[in-house]
């Protein structure tokens, strides 16, 4: 079957592809993971280093530092020294940062280590679904690239399976240590494979590129995709940061940065690193059995994403955003009223089943909507000269969102009560969907190279229209 353009083959999936995508996509778990542990660690970390409210706001999110500070600097990383070396260097902090923070003796020290994990994560969380989706033949691409958010999704749960674990010795730093495995598992795996074609070529590695494309597409005739790639090449200057001001790339941008703020200012961070203390907010005093309850919030989260996998490729991008994030604002709403009348609810459990119910919906309609979705968009739309630094600003945005809304929780808390704050979520979502209805483009089954020349022309991101993925 031939694409748009008429030249490329959509391609079947080959063991080496898969093989590639599940290794990158180990940095999700990274990403997951430390993204997940500290809010079981937390609980402890808060008692052995008495931590009044604001320092315990600024342990939860100096990560978030390290991560706008990593997106940063991987930008210009995966352009220049390319995706796989980008992807063994935080593989490396990360080991560095989790060695400091489980030796920690005081705050600064842990602060100092988290910052460094921050850098890591940062630089894993876009690099990582880059290279799959340089990789990813186009008919499967959807899918792959969101295995990345299916990884982040396991390593939410794992995190919250060893919070758990240790929850009854209190023993926050075997929870950090652990993250070590999937960091060491990394590493190894991404110096045994190549670096993506399109930056291979990008830098005139011809044999290389064509090797690399061979394996992954299973077949020696892929100088149709070949010829493609050097065209949207060709057209290209530079790849500097002064070319993401081109009137070309001025809508992907917008779209690319709305997404990155609105997924993070409908709060879904302040659950997923607050969940046990919103549990002991509804009434689960003990530390167990919030985290115990957290861990079943996470397991909705891996099974939704699992489902965003599958049908990412068939249903396309639009449609799982615009009913993801409608689920998002309805479940905040029915939380916030869940608060609001705690008082008539709580005297029969029903606030804990309401909070029960309402993050578990929240957690699943994100994991099926603008968790994977966004991820997988920014390394969609951005022509190859600029890809990397684009989905850099993409993602420095997003940590920087992520970082204020995770800095500020308790506060807003303190200031709007519960229910304040999860109503101030749900707004949010509401104009996240507007956003999406009126900007966000369908990008299924196209070639990056057919979603570049549609920007290049200038046209509008809704009349971008996705193809039907093959029967396999």
């Amino acid at each position: 079957m031939k694409t748009q353009g008429g030249t490329v083959k959509r391609t079947a999936l080959t063991l080496f592809a898969s093989i590639a995508v599940a290794v990158a996509a180990v940095g999700g778990i990274l990403f997951g993971y430390d993204t997940g542990v500290i809010s079981g660690a937390i609980l402890f970390i808060t008692s052995e280093f008495a931590l009044p409210p604001t320092l315990e706001e600024i342990a939860t999110s100096s990560v978030l530092v390290g991560a706008i500070l990593g997106a940063i600097a991987g930008g210009l990383l995966a352009d220049r020294i390319g995706r796989r070396l980008s992807i063994i260097a935080a593989s490396v902090v990360f080991l560095a940062g989790t060695g400091i923070v489980v030796g920690a003796t005081d705050l600064s020290i842990f602060l100092v280590g988290r910052v460094l994990i921050g850098i890591a994560i940062g630089v894993a969380s876009f690099v990582s679904p880059l290279y799959i989706s340089e990789i990813a033949p186009p008919a499967f691409r959807g899918g792959m690239v969101s295995l990345n958010q299916l990884f982040i999704t396991f390593g939410i749960l794992i995190s919250y399976g060893v919070d758990f674990l240790f929850s009854s010795s209190g023993d926050w730093r075997a929870m950090f240590a652990l993250g070590a495995v999937p960091a060491a598992v990394l590493l190894i795996g991404m110096v045994l494979l190549p670096d993506s074609p399109r930056w291979l070529l990008s830098r005139q590695h011809m044999n290389r590129a064509i090797a690399v494309l061979e394996k992954a597409r299973g077949t020696g005739d892929v100088f149709g995709e070949l010829d493609d790639i050097k065209k949207a090449i060709g057209m290209q200057k530079g790849g500097n940061w002064s070319d993401l001001l081109a009137s070309s790339i001025r809508m992907p941008l917008i779209v690319g940065l709305g997404l990155a703020v609105l997924q993070q200012l409908t709060g879904i961070n302040t659950v997923i690193y607050y969940a046990p203390t919103i549990f002991q907010f509804a009434g689960l005093h003990s530390a167990g059995a919030s985290i115990a309850a957290t861990a079943g919030v996470g397991t909705v989260n891996v099974l939704a994403t699992a489902a965003a996998v599958v049908l990412i490729d068939r249903t396309g991008r639009r449609p799982l955003l615009l009913a993801g994030i409608a689920g998002m604002a309805v479940s905040l709403a029915v939380l916030g009223a869940g608060f609001a009348f705690s008082g008539a609810v709580q005297g029969g459990s029903l606030l804990g089943l309401i909070t029960a119910v309402s993050l578990t919906a929240y957690i699943a309609s994100f994991a099926i909507g603008l968790g994977p979705v966004f991820w997988l968009l920014i390394a969609e739309i951005y022509p190859l000269n600029v890809r990397g630094r684009a989905m850099s600003v993409a993602t420095v945005a997003n940590w920087a969102a992520n970082f204020l809304i995770t800095l500020t929780f308790l506060t807003l808390v303190g200031i709007l009560d519960q229910a304040g704050v999860f109503w101030l979520y749900a707004l949010v979502s509401i104009i996240a969907w507007f956003f999406v209805l009126r900007l966000v483009p369908e990008t299924k089954g196209l070639t990056l190279e057919e979603i570049e020349e549609h920007f290049r022309a200038g046209r509008h991101p809704r009349e971008l229209k996705g193809v039907a993925r093959p029967r396999d």
